[in-house]
């Protein structure tokens, strides 16, 4: 047999054996059955907003119905668990975020590991905390916030429970400026700002969405955003790291990720899929409107990057002696 025609059936045979390996739903794309993609928390906040968004480009896209799940409790990680057991076969998706995947591991037994139970995808999408203040405080200013708080006057920052992304931003500026608000942990955004509002607190780390309306009706005060830029919806906001802290970031982020076993052909499909729904104009638009920044990513970039952010919050939870309770 000549060497160019026993190559080719060398490669044929190779290819052949190399399908038959996979199993068949890992071979099909899209999936023959409806995708479900896992959000861990509630209906009507950032993370649905963006899912759901996100979900319908895809599923026109694909030809196949994307189904949002929400599957709230426990600050998202119920849903990273249940993802985490998923079949992985590519019709299982989750949107995880920064608190399950990076920083809750550091604080409890969560039952699954995000590095190995878990595949990543694609970076999702991200935004800046803003810092605010209630009028009562008689603060202008970062520098006049930690002025006050220096003077050993009771400041308190909320957040949405201990270990988010709030609660880590909170943390993260004592640690740089030198100064001890005090944690007060709710069960959500809402809650935090009623009280904010009250003026029972003195401070939150908010998503902007959330809090901006109060800033615009004056009943709010916005010191910093957490990003190294500011963000094009709030320019006249300072970053933290303009007002004295260079290099200060605190991101909250949204990221796609499958069960740990997806073949990945598969994984490379829906990262090709998902970049492309990220990159698109209208779904930028619309992503900005909800104050979101689109994060495509590869998925060694996304793998790199939630090393990072593991190492870098793990560190600030252990220098702080930051618990779960």
């Amino acid at each position: 047999m000549n060497t160019p025609r026993r190559t080719a059936l060398l490669l044929a045979a190779g290819t052949l054996v190399l399908a038959a390996a996979l199993p068949a739903a890992a071979q099909d794309f899209p999936p023959n059955r409806p995708v479900t993609l896992v959000v861990g928390f509630a209906p009507g906040g950032a993370a649905d907003a963006a899912a759901r968004l996100i979900a319908r480009k895809l599923g026109g896209n694909i030809g196949q119905s994307v189904v949002v799940d929400n599957r709230g409790g426990a600050g998202g990680n119920i849903a990273h668990q249940q993802v985490a057991n998923a079949p992985a076969d590519g019709s299982v998706l989750l949107f995880g975020s920064i608190g399950p995947l990076t920083i809750a591991p550091h604080l409890m037994k969560v039952g699954y590991d995000p590095f190995k139970d878990l595949a990543p995808v694609s970076g999702g999408v991200n935004f800046p905390n803003v810092l605010v203040v209630h009028k009562g405080l008689g603060v202008k200013n970062l520098a006049e916030f930690v002025a006050l708080a220096k003077k050993g006057e009771r400041v308190e920052f909320a957040s949405t429970g201990a270990g988010s992304a709030s609660h880590l931003a909170g943390e993260l500026f004592n640690q740089r400026a030198g100064i001890e608000m005090v944690h007060v942990p709710y069960k959500g955004g809402a809650p935090a700002l009623q009280d904010l509002l009250g003026e029972r607190v003195a401070s939150y780390f908010s998503a902007p969405p959330t809090a901006m309306p109060y800033v615009e009706a004056g009943r709010l005060i916005p010191l910093a955003t957490t990003g190294l830029k500011r963000p094009s919806y709030l320019p006249n906001i300072p970053t933290v790291a303009e007002a004295g802290y260079p290099g200060f970031e605190a991101l909250n982020w949204y990221a796609f990720v499958a069960p740990g076993k997806t073949p990945a052909p598969l994984l490379d499909r829906w990262n090709r899929e998902i970049v492309k729904v990220l990159n698109d104009p209208e779904v930028k638009a619309a992503l900005d409107k909800h104050g979101l920044t689109p994060q495509p990513t590869t998925r060694e970039g996304l793998a790199d990057f939630m090393r990072k952010e593991s190492d870098k919050w793990g560190k600030v939870v252990r220098q702080r002696k930051i618990t779960a309770s």
